[in-house]
């Protein structure tokens, strides 16, 4: 039977925890000390501007960028509860608020100091997307101090259970204050959730503490590190383990277990296999999948992923898929686009993609057949904990989806630009390079001193000028009527060249030289 591990790998300078469930790679996260995320952190900053045309402030928190405050965000006295989430509150977010919010001019001045969380981390060159809704997640309990609200996830599913928690909360919570009761809190005891409970109302008010002598901008609540973040939120009777392969992190993770999920203490183990934790698991290959542009499906039918800076596109092809023998044309797509809505559930998952997502599904001509592949997305994306909205299949095979966005996606994370082509993806072909190069010629030989005309190029440029392309050179030569001397710069991008006359007496530099 397929496991459910979350397995960490912690003995080298960055953290790696990937979740396995039922035998799949679901989710991978990684940190870095250096470059620490801030989700979840409580900070004392100061309002820079106030944007009334975006209904939104400039927050220093201390950070590199200034933080991102909308209107919505701004806790207010009168507010009524949030809408109640459907399960957990993950990573700092808060439920979202109805109504429309006054002008944000009304709320905050600049200089003014104010309590921040952040919600989203610095995101390519956007700052952190903060609010003033706190919100501080314990094992079965997330605790809004600012916010008079009870909230029961919706996958607590008896009656009997969501009283008991709801008359526990109701004897426990200061007024004014609120409590979203997780989904691990059904099996959890009257003394486990109240021992959460206790433990979150000495931390916010050690954080008031801090705010109270100390000037903004300041960061008054480090969240928990990524691992112990992924096992407090994850461990549950149906995780059969958490295995690490550092000693210190294996020791580090049983106490932070035994402390509070005493229940779960033995689900902790070392890893003590000969090859790294992640091959032998299985997941480096996955990560250096996730990676690629494309996604082959086990029938043969490709997934074609290009990541942009606001938007996802993702193409569904049938690849080397013919069909099973008897299949008709329509049958064959249809079963590839059922494999697909699978795998790009799991893909937006390992991949971490946010934002505005376009799938182009091979079209279908039976509405029958599109419901089905709509009907088989919306059931493959109920385990995906980041919320995602999606429409209903076009005509044309079209989805347009929008899921939700907390952090980098694991391309930004483990990539960078490109140092060749800038990061535009494609540089231009040497063709193109050496008509440039004769367009130039001709439009400058005027001003180009000298007998003859010196060219310095890329190699492989140099070589189609002096071979495939020489005809074109020739008649160059003729319309500026001065000789053409070609020279290779192994050093020179493909589409750097230098255009220079050459005076008599002194040579041009030799064929490929340095």
């Amino acid at each position: 039977m397929p496991q459910s591990v979350i397995v960490v790998n912690a003995d080298g300078p960055d953290k790696r925890v990937a979740l396995i469930e039922n035998g799949i790679v679901s989710e991978l996260y990684l940190e870095r000390e250096r470059a620490r995320g801030t989700v979840g952190n409580v900070y004392k900053g100061r309002i820079l501007r106030v944007l009334p045309g975006m209904q939104a402030a400039f927050v220093d928190i201390g950070e590199e960028k200034a933080a991102f405050l909308y209107a919505g965000d701004i806790a207010r006295p009168s507010d009524g509860p949030p809408t109640e989430s459907d399960d957990d509150v993950g990573e700092g977010g808060m439920p979202q608020r109805r109504g429309k919010a006054p002008d944000i001019a009304t709320l905050v001045r600049p200089g003014q100091e104010i309590l921040v969380q952040v919600v989203k981390d610095p995101i390519s060159n956007k700052g952190a997307r903060i609010t003033s809704y706190i919100s501080l997640p314990g094992r079965n309990v997330v605790f809004m101090p600012t916010v008079s609200h009870i909230g029961i996830s919706r996958r607590i599913g008896t009656d009997r259970d969501r009283r008991r928690l709801r008359r526990l909360i109701e004897q426990v919570r200061p007024p004014g204050s609120g409590f979203i009761v997780r989904t691990v809190a059904e099996n959890a005891t009257n003394g486990q959730v109240r021992a959460d409970m206790d433990y979150l109302l000495k931390l916010w008010a050690n954080i008031k503490a801090n705010e109270r002598i100390h000037r903004a901008p300041v960061l008054l609540y480090r969240d928990l590190d990524l691992v112990l973040r992924i096992v407090r939120d994850n461990l549950s009777p149906e995780l059969d383990r958490v295995i690490t392969d550092d000693r210190a992190q294996f020791e580090r993770l049983s106490r932070f277990v035994k402390a509070f999920m005493p229940d779960y203490a033995d689900k902790i183990s070392l890893y003590e296999g000969r090859e790294p934790i992640f091959d032998g698991y299985g997941i480096e290959a996955e990560v250096d999948r996730a990676l690629e542009r494309q996604v082959t499906l086990k029938s043969g039918g490709t997934l074609i992923f290009d990541q942009g800076e606001a938007l996802t596109a993702i193409d569904v092809n049938t690849g080397k898929f013919v069909g099973a023998k008897g299949k008709t044309l329509e049958e064959t797509i249809t079963q590839t686009n059922l494999e697909a809505a699978d795998e790009i559930a799991e893909q937006l998952r390992l991949r971490n993609l946010g934002g505005l997502i376009i799938i182009d599904f091979i079209d279908m001509d039976r509405e029958s057949n599109r419901r089905k592949i709509y009907r088989k997305l919306q059931d493959a994306l109920r385990k995906d904990r980041a919320k995602a909205h999606i429409t209903k299949i076009s005509e044309m095979g079209l989805v347009e989806m929008s899921r939700k966005r907390t952090r980098e996606s694991l391309q930004r994370v483990l990539t960078g630009t490109c140092t060749y082509c800038n990061g535009k993806g494609y540089t231009k072909s040497t063709a193109t390079v050496a008509y440039e190069i004769l367009r130039h010629i001709r439009r400058e030989a005027a001003h180009i001193p000298g007998d003859a005309i010196l060219v310095h190029a890329n190699p492989e440029v140099a070589d189609l000028m002096r071979g495939a392309e020489a005809p074109a050179v020739d008649e160059t030569v003729k319309r500026v009527q001065r000789a053409i001397e070609i020279h290779a710069r192994k050093g020179f991008h493909v589409e750097h060249f230098e255009v220079k006359g050459k005076t008599p007496g002194k040579g041009g530099r030799k064929d490929d030289e340095e």
